[in-house]
């Protein structure tokens, strides 16, 4: 017998999915709210959840890695909307298992039910079989749901040969990712390769790559070994791999194929065995439709793809970020441990981080040379620009005309507050939805090209979309 937890608000599909639970022989339960989902997930051994999208506190695309996080991690299978392909898309995106449509057949909602559970316990069979093994994650801080989900695919990818593509904006710690695939592959004791595509001479590329022999063009003086000849028996990773020049794509390719290769000059073909980790901060597949990426490289690299959030996504990890990296740089500086005052935290929370993870280590580096012998960290402490942006988000939205819906509210009894987690999340949520509006706007409603302006896959800019309810113009 299974435990199963259902989440819609519509009592009648509650009641009609319980029915089917309980007529397969499980133990179901009921919640009409993501709030009492999420609590009840906490603190039951539920083994598989039905999630409903559209709830009256949120959307449930977006709670979805925090239920995969929940202590018996149940698997989710998305509930859409009738005859929603996007919707279907983006559940699978998401991370759900799989997708039911409302009002489809009891038995075929039977069927999916048991698949559903069938995977599950073979999953659980073969971990159980395999036993606990602790992820190497060196520089990796932080335990939010949106950053466990990336280190689970880490750890299922680690375990395979296949080639991983690590997609993320600029900052977000890509490279950490790639090297964690590599120490916890059969590879971890050979070479970690970085081939940085960005950079690479388009005059030089191949001989970079491939290597070259002695006077195979001006200046070859001597035979050099290329990149991917060095990484044999290790990892090769192509770092911005959306960089790379349509001409070595192609000469890319028929490598990751053979895994052979001719050094430039050279009359003979050299075998490479080597794991190909790539990552990007832009939209491969927008790329593939346009021409600027060639879809079968595509297809290569993205045989696992982890998706990973920004910083301003995972703001359950500052804290920790914060004092992981004040430890360091106290420590690299021969400087005391330092303390920080409340203010100092929330003003870190409060930022937008831009440039995620790498601006904020700079950004604490920079805090902590700038306090040198002072032992506790005030907000006063980080730089002017970063708290000058605080400020005006709050004024702004202190400021602020109260729109329409909320011109009816009571006034505020004097002295009275939000709390500030509450008060942070109004200002993000409300800044999210006007760049989303200016972005389309921008963008004239074009898909693709939004996603080329902000850097979001399409699967995020639907779900943010929707989340906002903001709607394409005709």
């Amino acid at each position: 017998m299974a435990k199963i937890l259902i989440v819609d608000d519509e009592e009648t599909v509650c009641e009609s999915m319980a029915l089917i639970g309980r007529r397969s022989g499980h133990e179901t339960s009921c919640a009409r709210t993501l709030a009492a989902g999420l609590e009840l997930a906490n603190t039951g051994a539920f083994d598989l959840v039905f999630l409903d999208v559209k709830l009256p506190d949120g959307n449930g695309l977006e709670f979805l890695p925090r239920l995969t996080q929940a202590p018996s991690r149940p698997d989710i299978i998305i509930m859409t909307g009738y005859g929603d392909p996007q919707g279907a898309e983006l559940a699978i995106n998401s991370g759900a298992w799989d997708y039911i449509e409302k009002g489809c057949s009891a038995k075929d909602i039977t069927l999916t039910l048991a698949r559903a559970l069938e995977y599950r316990k073979q999953k659980l069979t073969l971990a159980g079989a395999k036993g606990v093994v602790a992820l190497k994650r060196e520089n990796i801080v932080g335990n939010s749901a949106s950053l466990n989900a990336c280190l689970d695919q880490v750890a299922c990818a680690a375990g395979s040969e296949a080639g991983v593509l690590i997609m993320g904006e600029t900052g977000t710690g890509k490279e950490l990712f790639a090297r964690a695939v590599h120490q916890n592959s059969k590879r971890a004791d050979k070479q970690f390769v970085v081939v940085d595509c960005a950079s690479l001479p388009e005059t030089l590329v191949e001989s970079i790559l491939f290597g070259h022999d002695k006077g195979a063009f001006t200046g070859a003086e001597r035979a050099r070994e290329g990149l991917v000849a060095e990484a044999n028996g290790g990892t090769l990773f192509l770092d911005e791999v959306g960089e790379l020049p349509l001409a070595t794509q192609k000469a890319f390719l028929r490598v990751l194929q053979e895994r052979r290769f001719r050094p430039v000059g050279s009359p003979r073909e050299i075998e490479s065995d080597f794991r190909l980790v790539a990552a990007t901060n832009r939209d491969l597949n927008a790329m593939a439709q346009t021409g600027e990426f060639r879809s079968d490289l595509l297809f290569r690299l993205s045989s696992v793809v982890i998706n990973l959030p920004p910083l301003r996504e995972r703001r359950d990890d500052i804290k920790e970020l914060a004092r992981y990296y004040m430890d360091k740089f106290c420590e690299r500086n021969g400087l005391s441990p330092k303390g920080s005052c409340p203010e100092f935290m929330a003003t870190l929370m409060a930022y937008g981080w831009p440039g995620n993870i790498r601006e904020f280590i700079n950004t604490i580096e920079r805090t902590v040379i700038s306090a040198r012998e002072e032992p506790v960290l005030f907000a006063q402490h980080l730089p002017t620009a970063i708290r000058a942006q605080v400020a005006q988000s709050g004024v702004g939205h202190r400021g602020a005309p109260p729109a329409a819906e909320e011109q009816s509210a009571p006034p505020a009894v004097e002295g009275e507050l939000p709390r500030l987690n509450d008060f942070r999340e109004t200002i993000y949520a409300k800044a999210e939805k006007q760049y989303l509006a200016d972005l389309m706007s921008v963008a004239h409603n074009d898909i693709p090209a939004a996603c080329r302006l902000s850097g979001l896959s399409q699967s995020r800019l639907y779900a943010l979309l929707k989340t906002h309810e903001l709607h394409r113009s005709p």
